[in-house]
């Protein structure tokens, strides 16, 4: 079976696009468009179906590309680095940027230190997964647990989701007992999306509703919001680690303690068969060793 064959069919399964695959290997849509249908012809079974977005793999696609990718990632890894090489490849992690910056790249500091090349994007969710799939990235960090292609999936980090105002707002809503969704409507509320990607879910946990109110305040970097929530513009649902200087120095205070905490789950996530690479392997070795810690 021709090799050229495989790497455009895995490009396509990973790209879930032939316009995105034929972007990736330098071809035109029609030369990869070609190259599937003889692969089909070769094997007898289709590989693919068409969607109004992209394509979708068969059972028979998923199953030869979970046999052929660490062969030809493996091989891949070879022609890049030279068959005697010694230089490091560039490695592509994509993640959360407040959690990138607090978490991974403090963890892989060792590892580019020694001499990996290292090329950190802000991504989140399907943006992630999606880089991940195209192969844009070789490793992502996400919330969103991906599903439907060949990915190696670990669970990372549970982050605990803490509700916090400055002392001004929190002083309006004591005992804890006065913490209610009808109390709570009448405090500007603070989120890093319209739809409130932190305040929903929390409300949904703690107490079984949404949010009345839209947001008085939309910043889509959470450290903004961590600023705006201690210069009292009001209250948000934040992780308890980013804001746990805050907590100690009483700048901000926690108003409400569930007994279920609200948690939020980071998935550490590569390719099927990747891990086989040495730079993809330590990557994820050492992140998972740094998570213990957190």
């Amino acid at each position: 079976m021709d090799l050229a064959l495989l790497r455009t069919f895995l490009t396509v399964h990973r790209a879930g696009s032939i316009t995105r695959a034929a972007q990736l290997l330098g071809l035109s849509q029609p030369a990869v468009t070609g190259q599937i249908r003889a692969l089909e012809r070769q094997l007898g079974r289709p590989l693919f179906l068409r969607q109004p977005r992209g394509v979708a793999p068969t059972g028979v696609a998923d199953e030869l590309a979970h046999r052929v990718a660490p062969h030809l990632d493996a091989l891949g890894e070879i022609a890049q680095e030279g068959l005697y090489g010694t230089a490091p490849r560039t490695l592509h992690l994509a993640g959360p940027p407040e959690f990138t910056a607090s978490h991974l790249l403090p963890a892989l500091a060792g590892l580019v230190a020694d001499g990996l090349a290292l090329r950190a994007t802000p991504a989140t969710g399907d943006d992630a997964v999606a880089g991940l799939a195209s192969a844009t990235y070789d490793v992502a960090v996400t919330t969103a647990l991906p599903r439907g292609r060949p990915f190696h999936i670990t669970p990372l980090h549970d982050e605990e989701h803490v509700l916090v105002a400055a002392p001004r707002w929190a002083g309006r809503l004591d005992p804890p007992a006065a913490v209610s969704p009808a109390a709570l409507e009448r405090l500007p509320l603070l989120d890093c999306g319209e739809e409130l990607p932190f305040a929903g879910p929390y409300w949904a946990t703690v107490f079984d509703t949404r949010p009345a109110a839209a947001a008085a305040l939309v910043v889509p970097d959470l450290r903004a919001v961590l600023t705006a929530a201690r210069e009292g513009a009001g209250i948000a649902v934040l992780p308890r680690q980013l804001c746990a200087a805050d907590l100690a120095a009483g700048t901000l205070r926690v108003l409400l303690e569930p007994p279920m905490a609200p948690l939020r789950t980071f998935f550490l996530v590569v390719r099927a068969g990747t891990l086989a690479q040495p730079i993809v392997g330590r990557v994820h070795s050492r992140l998972l060793r740094a998570a213990a810690r957190w």
